[in-house]
């Protein structure tokens, strides 16, 4: 199994380990993720660690869509590969939640499915330079015509000689939209996979594979899971140090009648737990609604404990379907310890 490594999002300063990053390339992890909400964008750290690191790749879990245009997405994507050296960009994309797509960025929340469709369709078509770019879609279309246009736009074609397989992620976690990643895109970035979950996701997975047609299959399809890592002999306080943030994106990530991660929680067999903890959350008693949270949910999508424990969870990962896991750490210099940890776990070849 491939390793990756997630830097995520800034919080109210500027603190990414990069460090922490090149570690993880000499040992010989396949992929670094940034991310974004409403704060740091996942792009432009990508730009200074193509200057620092030569191997690992370099992936946005995710772009936001409603953020940029795929003009712009596609070309952000191709000049970071260009100027990392050809291959080494992934171009992890999602649509984000109605609130921030609304609430931050100003845009109509729309038909999600056709707008990561159109999205998808135009960002090949610019990579590929094939022809100057035209797409007639449901939610984008080019060059634009709707209300408030001159009627003059014109189709072009990048100046910029892009390297024309940039693989393409997409980051969802709904039947609709996971068959749709299954038919369009190169890979995965799942919402709620833990071990066991492919009962549930195969045949959506499947399903978009055969609408793909051409034979496509998982031969030729990445899926890109994540999990927390922390080395303790205090499992309990560990999972307890977890519950807050899983509070937050359950509870408070969106709105009462439209969280995804509350659907997440509820798909994953806890629907009582994710009702409770998102009426305390709302209501303010965030620490209570952090309580809600049972500790085997936690314990699901995580690995937690002493090295022997660890080990021994990881081969459920191994199982899972999963061809990439990310990881995240926690704690210091606990962090560089759990990252070592996982590449000799994993059995992954160092570039040391």
């Amino acid at each position: 199994m491939k390793l990756g490594i997630s830097i995520g999002y800034s919080g109210a300063k500027m603190d990414f380990d990069f460090e922490r990053v090149r570690l993880a390339e000499a040992l010989g992890y396949d992929t670094v993720w940034t991310a974004e909400a409403y704060g740091s964008d996942a792009i432009t750290p990508l730009a200074y660690l193509a200057a620092i690191t030569k191997h690992i790749r370099l992936g946005t879990g995710i772009m936001q869509l409603a953020a940029r245009t795929p003009a712009l997405a596609a070309m952000q994507a191709g000049t970071i590969d260009a100027m990392a050296g050809e291959g080494r960009f992934i171009a992890g994309v999602g649509v984000s939640g109605p609130q921030i797509v609304e609430g931050w960025y100003g845009q109509p929340w729309g038909k999600p499915y056709y707008r990561i469709r159109d999205y998808v369709s135009i960002m090949r078509k610019i990579f590929k330079r094939e022809a100057p770019v035209e797409h007639k879609g449901r939610e984008i279309s080019l060059p634009f015509t709707g209300e408030g246009s001159l009627g003059i736009g014109k189709p072009l074609r990048s100046i910029l000689h892009m390297n024309p397989d940039i693989p393409i992620w997409l980051g969802t976690g709904t039947e609709t939209n996971v068959k749709l990643t299954a038919e369009i895109a190169d890979g995965w970035l799942p919402l709620g996979f833990v071990p066991g979950a492919m009962k549930t996701f195969r045949p959506w997975l499947e399903d978009g594979f055969a609408r793909a047609g051409s034979g496509k299959g998982y031969s030729d399809f990445e899926i890109q899971a994540s999990v927390n890592v922390i080395i303790t002999d205090d499992v309990g306080s560990a999972l307890k140090s977890m519950k807050p943030n899983i509070a937050l994106y359950t509870g408070g990530m969106g709105h009462r009648t439209k969280n995804f991660h509350n659907d997440t929680m509820i798909k994953r067999g806890y629907p009582e737990a994710a009702a409770r903890i998102q009426e305390l959350f709302l209501a303010g008693r965030k620490e209570e609604a952090a309580d809600a949270v049972p500790d085997e949910f936690v314990d699901e999508g995580a690995l937690i404990g002493p090295i022997d424990r660890i080990r021994e969870k990881f081969t459920a990962w191994l199982d899972s379907g999963a061809t990439g896991l990310t990881i995240g750490t926690r704690g210091g210099t606990k962090q560089l310890e759990a990252l070592e940890l996982m590449a000799k776990i994993a059995n992954i070849e160092p570039r040391i």
